[in-house]
């Protein structure tokens, strides 16, 4: 008997030193990097515009070896919805946060709030905020500007090199930064480069295609003699090349988007929108992930970086630089 409960004893005695060696092991085990957690909240998860973003932020997270949750509301207009997404993220003790702001004005105390308590990377759109550790965007104004010179080639094309007459802007909604940006430089543009051009409809829509729909047809009923229009983001783009298309006007009023799809590349194929100013959405997203985790460890990083606009036309669209715009991988 003694015999048994000895071998029971020196038993017992090595099941606990083994138990209190593994959990040393588990003790002292290094924190992965899969387990740092970086959200990113766009505008809309269902635009292409930032499903784009979403892909460059996607592999970021694989690159990087970062947890990359991929937040967003269903549609540009949901503020509350956002702000909401905004402070659930950070309750979670994330290493940063990467953020879209949908408005300005309302996202500013939002983002301050949370950036008392996390690195907050911005993309895309300002916010009324100074608390941003880096943000990158697209030069909107500059944007702006590229769009009205590709507004004033194209109207000079269709007129045998006469840039004159009347264009008008649409834009998708009120108080987004980065739409408010484009639409001050392409105003700017027309005041300093195309005396020509007289800018009679400055609009705003509801962020619905249908609208901008409406509003392009409202402007061409109106305006016979309406030389081009300039619609400052993707959604308002594909309602105002639909209204180009329906009234057979393609290579008569010309059309500069912002953004591109499918849809519109057709136009653009088609003769239907002159000109896109396409921006680099996935570099956003991939760089806003990497920037928001050399933050979190306290590395310096930039304050403002410019991810560059480029004015795709039928003319240079198949050009390798510009093909990668517009064809990005989403997996």
């Amino acid at each position: 008997m003694k015999f048994v409960t000895s071998i029971l004893n020196r038993r017992a005695v090595m099941a606990l030193a083994a138990a209190s060696m593994l959990a040393g092991v588990m003790h002292s085990a290094p924190v992965s990097a899969a387990e740092v957690t970086i959200p990113i909240i766009v505008k809309d998860t269902t635009s292409f515009y930032w499903q784009i973003v979403l892909a460059g932020a996607r592999k970021a997270g694989k690159d990087l070896g970062v947890n990359v949750p991929e937040l967003g509301a269903q549609a540009e207009t949901d503020v509350n919805g956002q702000i909401s997404i905004l402070e659930n993220a950070v309750a979670g003790n994330p290493a940063a946060v990467v953020i879209a702001p949908t408005e300005a004005k309302a996202l500013g105390k939002p983002i301050d709030e949370a950036a008392a308590k996390v690195k907050v990377i911005g993309i895309d759109s300002g916010a009324d905020s100074k608390a941003f550790t880096s943000f990158l965007t697209t030069d909107n104004v500059q944007g702006g500007r590229v769009a009205a010179d590709g507004l004033a080639a194209a109207i000079g094309a269709a007129n045998g090199g006469k840039v004159e007459g009347k264009v008008a802007l649409i834009t998708a909604l009120p108080g987004a930064g980065s739409l408010e940006q484009r639409a001050q430089g392409f105003k700017e543009q027309l005041k300093a480069k195309y005396p020509g051009l007289e800018l009679i409809a400055d609009k705003y829509a509801d962020g619905q295609a249908t609208t901008g729909l409406n509003i392009a047809t409202d402007l061409i009923t109106a305006n016979p003699d309406l030389k081009g229009i300039f619609a400052s983001n993707l959604i308002m783009a594909q309602g105002v090349g639909q209204a180009i298309a329906e009234n057979k006007l393609a290579g008569k009023v010309g059309l500069i988007g912002f953004d591109s799809d499918e849809k519109l590349i057709k136009f653009l194929n088609d003769g239907v929108i002159s000109g896109l100013v396409v921006q680099d959405p996935y570099r956003m997203g991939y760089d806003g992930i990497k920037t928001a985790l050399a933050a979190s460890k306290g590395e310096k990083v930039e304050a403002n970086v410019d991810t560059g606009a480029n004015l795709v036309t039928k003319a240079n669209m198949k050009d390798p630089k510009i093909d990668a715009l517009l064809n990005p991988k989403l997996k």
